[in-house]
């Protein structure tokens, strides 16, 4: 027996390949002011030399294999100790003890004979200084809490003995009797976890817990950081972690609170796994979903475990619930996560405008630092004046004539789209449906019941177009008119963070502000004075907007850092995918872009080829929109559909400009005056003149070839549809020429600033301001064609008879005998965006064909009754009706005349059996491959492309 009447005290110490840490533990051990009566060391298959280190300094080890855990080797431990042994005091083979933390724990045990179990304060080793743990609990997300901030230092602030729910085993003093009563520590947790379910286990079963803040012991936290792996903890110590704190509160939790606390930790963690993809933090995402789903298929474990601990608890309820952490602190944790988000982008933005300072030093030092000092000089100038201190954002910005601009321009665009507000409709603008699951359906179908029912796949462009309406409320026509009106501005903000680089790249002094200006605005006009808008072609509108996005995501491949070149190409994908999906045309011109400037990179620098992260990432850009958007492009090859690789979004006919309209930017007849995008073309053919950034400006222009030729290709393709011939879509090429022009002019006037007379300065800048300022002008007054939608000429009883099921079609023949009739199918609430893409690639019904053309000609009562068969139950002929199509109609069996709102329309009704199976088909297991292909590559570029949040761990 020890002094006071205490039983003797025994330090058990579990090794597994801790020789790096063994010496000092050892030492520690040796070196206690009140020293241990027995030590008894235990080594888990160690492959170094931790089982020597152990045997010289304290006898025999007790062996176990390398998978045993540490419940399983504690319990080895304890049976080579004798009857005479009262207290455990458990290390771990990275946790070195203060000289006076044993005498401390025992000290507070006599203080407090009801204690079992006693914990010392934990503080980081090699660091010593900074806290780890002074006792531990747990929240209702499972996650370990501490009560302590973030890498917060011991100034012995917490060094008050108090009732805790659980101390580290790393320092744990535990009674023998207590230890064995309550089963030991859990096989189930063979390393992470069994601390704090001991804990809970004791309070529950009437046992005292506490924390001595006077004894001190240095934790390496060697698995927990990563730094050494076992069989036990693999790869993926987050798992095993996660796994451990998920089953603690599953085991323990109240049988009452069970039910609640599962539903929490299945939102939890979704949420968590969104929060680590937000932060590229994939790994740790797979780790907490994987932890769920493994506790999800150890169901009899849980139970089993539930048992155990209800057949030992004895305290109350709320004995313990005041020891577990406080209900809002996971809310805190939230905020912090969303604050560890913001800070990462800030980080991201620093280094980038870093890395942008640094290639203008390297490049010019004497410029930069004159620069520099100059904008120094000015700050320190306005620090003198008096200007109050609430008006100073109000006063910069009235007194700086460049934002004025550009949030006059910003109102302007506004205005001029106007017409987009509401539900926009008109010219190739189909109207939009009810409800954005209508979308979600056509996306997501294999057949569709649409005409007679085609397998065609939805257009690409509907999937992002049904995010943000679900983002926007479910609405699909606040999804139409927010890219309407906010396709301009964006065009203007991404136009002017690319040029203000590509002038940094021509010159250190960068281009004018009033340059930029010049260059964002005349750009930011193109979807509307190419007549895009006006027309209602959505595909060029969003297109032009996300161009320049992409081009500043692309300038990333000439970053030095691998890293930044593959993050690029992440981005440049997902933006490209877009492109693609508005504007099908825009992937072969990226292809032709990539081939040009990685041939030109491998001809200039031949060591470049052997890199692959040089010409890796833009292949992998150019590969990522193949994924993204498989189930359309598979899709249209299987179904016959291929045209769809080349048509722009929207009614047929396509907008067909002649290659001088090509030239000057306009894609239609109702843009505005051609002569004025000429006007650009020649001010970019004279930035050739300044030989300083002649260079640039060529290669811009190279660009703007690569366009041409991809367009004149273009024009020589005619595409056969069901519908009638139709021409490529040439948005594409269009955007990219009309941004390289203007970029090259903005390049040319950074060199002809430096070389050029003030007098030829002004009069070219007078001649250059014409384009955009008369640009704006005609857009704002200029008069478009969206809500210009065609009357129905379908009777309203009939329409909604159509929206009862597919099989209350509606056949619409239009014409006459003499010019030819033609046929249409409508059903539920007509064609609206997205379909009518579908309904143009769909191939000819046969069958429909053979029996309109027997209706009109020679009708008999089983030609109406195929229609009954094909879905039909109404018959329209809209004003002017052709009188001999109407007679025969009238005297078809089976055909009852109906009533039409207009007089010159005539109406019938199909008195025959509909069928109800004439549009059921079967799903593709293809297809849903490919959606579910697009959904995890959607989520892996996502991540991707996210601000990266480094966890810097140390070793």
């Amino acid at each position: 027996m020890s002094g006071s009447g205490r039983g003797a005290v025994a330090a058990l110490v579990v090794s597994h390949d801790g020789a790096r840490w063994l010496p000092v533990v050892i030492d520690a051990l040796r070196s206690q002011t009140r020293a241990p009566d027995h030590v008894v060391a235990v080594d888990t298959g160690s492959r170094d030399e931790s089982a020597d280190l152990l045997d010289a300094a304290f006898g025999p080890v007790v062996p176990a294999p390398a998978s045993t855990g540490y419940p399983e080797a504690v319990r080895r431990g304890v049976a080579e100790l004798g009857p005479e042994v009262e207290w455990l005091w458990l290390l771990h083979d990275d946790s070195t003890p203060d000289a006076g933390a044993l005498e401390a724990l025992l000290a507070a045990a006599d203080e407090h004979p009801e204690a079992d179990i006693l914990g010392p304060k934990l503080r980081e080793w090699p660091s010593l200084r900074r806290l780890l743990e002074v006792g531990v609990t747990i929240s209702g997300t499972g996650r370990r809490e501490t009560g302590l901030e973030r890498g917060e230092y011991d100034q012995g602030q917490h060094d008050e003995v108090r009732r805790v729910l659980a101390v580290n085993t790393a320092g744990m003093l535990v009674r023998r009797r207590v230890l064995e009563d309550l089963g030991g520590l859990d096989d189930r947790l063979p390393v992470f976890g069994n601390d704090i379910d001991l804990g809970w286990r004791a309070a529950a079963a009437g046992h005292t817990t506490l924390v001595v803040p006077q004894a001190v012991v240095f934790h390496a936290e060697a698995a927990h950081r990563g730094v050494r792996r076992t069989a036990l903890t693999g790869r993926h110590t987050h798992f095993q972690e996660r796994r451990a704190a998920l089953f603690t509160l599953l085991v323990n939790v109240r049988s009452r609170a069970l039910p609640l606390q599962v539903v929490r930790l299945v939102l939890g963690t979704v949420l968590r796994v969104l929060g680590f993809l937000l932060v590229r933090s994939v790994g740790e995402a797979l780790d907490e979903l994987a932890a769920l789903l493994s506790l999800g298929g150890s169901a009899g474990d849980v139970r089993r475990a539930r048992r155990e601990r209800r057949a030992r608890a004895t305290a109350a309820p709320q004995e313990v619930r005041r020891l577990l952490a406080p209900p809002w602190l996971p809310y805190r944790h939230g905020l912090d996560a969303v604050s560890d988000l913001a800070s990462a982008l800030t980080d991201q933005a620093a280094d980038v405008a870093e890395r942008r300072r640094a290639a203008a030093a390297e490049r010019d030092p004497t410029a930069y630092a004159a620069r520099t000092g100059t904008r120094r000089a000015v700050a320190e100038d306005d620090e003198d004046e008096d200007v109050p201190e609430d008006s100073s954002f109000v006063a910069r910005f009235l007194t700086d004539p460049v934002a004025v601009v550009l949030s006059v321009v910003v109102l302007a665009l506004l205005v001029a789209t106007r017409a987009g507000l509401g539900q926009a409709v008109g010219g190739a603008l189909a109207p939009v449906p009810d409800s954005v699951g209508a979308w979600w359906g056509l996306h997501l179908e294999t057949w569709h019941p649409l005409g007679q029912g085609t397998a065609v796949p939805a257009p690409a462009y509907l999937l992002p177009l049904a995010l943000l309406a679900t983002l926007l409320g479910g609405s699909p026509g606040a999804a139409v008119t927010a890219v309407l009106l906010l396709a301009a501005p964006l065009a203007l903000w991404g136009a002017w963070r690319l040029l203000r680089v590509a002038g940094r790249l021509a010159s250190v002094r960068g281009a004018p502000r009033w340059l930029l200006v010049w260059g964002s605005v005349s750009y930011a006009l193109v979807p509307l004075t190419s007549g895009a808008w006006g027309e209602g072609r959505i595909g060029p509108v969003v297109t032009t907007a996300l161009l320049p996005w992409a081009a500043h995501a692309a300038l990333g491949f000439a970053d030095p850092v691998p890293d930044r070149r593959w993050r690029a190409a992440w981005r440049l994908g997902l933006l490209l995918a877009l492109l693609t999906a508005f504007t099908p045309t825009a992937w072969p011109v990226a292809v032709l872009l990539v081939a040009v400037v990685v041939t030109v990179v491998v001809l200039v620098l031949p060591g470049a080829a052997r890199d692959r992260s040089t010409w890796l990432p833009p292949l992998t850009a150019l590969a990522v929109p193949l994924a993204l958007l498989a189930p359309w492009w598979v899709g249209s090859l299987r179904r016959g559909a291929a045209e769809a690789l080349l048509l722009d979004p929207g009614r047929l006919p396509a907008a067909e400009p002649s290659g001088l309209q090509l030239l000057a930017g306009r894609l239609t007849d109702t843009g505005a005056p051609g002569w004025l995008g000429l006007v650009l073309v020649a001010l970019a053919l004279l930035a050739l003149v300044p030989r300083t950034t002649r260079a640039a400006v060529l290669l811009v222009w190279v660009v703007a070839l690569v366009a041409v030729l991809v367009a004149l290709a273009l024009s020589l393709v005619r595409l056969e549809l069901s519908v009638g011939a139709a021409a490529p879509g040439v948005a594409a090429p269009l955007a990219v020429l009309v941004g390289a022009l203007v970029t090259a002019v903005v390049l040319g006037g950074v060199g002809a600033r430096e070389v050029a007379a003030r007098p030829l300065l002004v009069g070219l800048g007078v001649v250059a301001a014409v384009v955009p300022v008369l640009g704006l002008g005609w857009a704002v007054l200029a008069d478009d064609r969206l809500g210009d939608e065609l009357a129905a000429d379908v009777p309203a009883y009939m329409v909604q008879r159509s929206e009862l099921g597919p099989e209350h079609g509606i056949l619409v023949l239009r014409g006459d005998v003499t010019g030819g009739l033609e046929h249409t199918v409508r059903r539920g609430d007509g064609t609206t965006l997205g379909e009518d893409e579908v309904l143009a690639l769909s191939g000819e019904d046969a069958d429909l064909t053979a029996t309109v053309r027997e209706l009109v000609s020679a009708p008999t009562s089983d030609t109406v009754a195929r229609l009954g068969e094909l879905g039909i139950e109404h018959v329209v002929l809209p004003a002017p009706a052709d009188g001999d199509v109407a007679a025969g109609l009238d005297a078809a069996g089976g055909l009852v005349q109906a009533s039409a709102a207009d007089p010159g329309t005539r109406a019938w009704q199909v008195d025959e059996p509909l069928s109800t199976q004439a549009l059921e088909s079967g799903t593709s297991p293809l297809h849903v491959v490919l959606l579910v292909l697009q959904g995890v590559t959607l989520v892996v570029v996502l991540v991707l492309c996210a601000p990266t949040r480094e966890r810097r761990r140390r070793r």
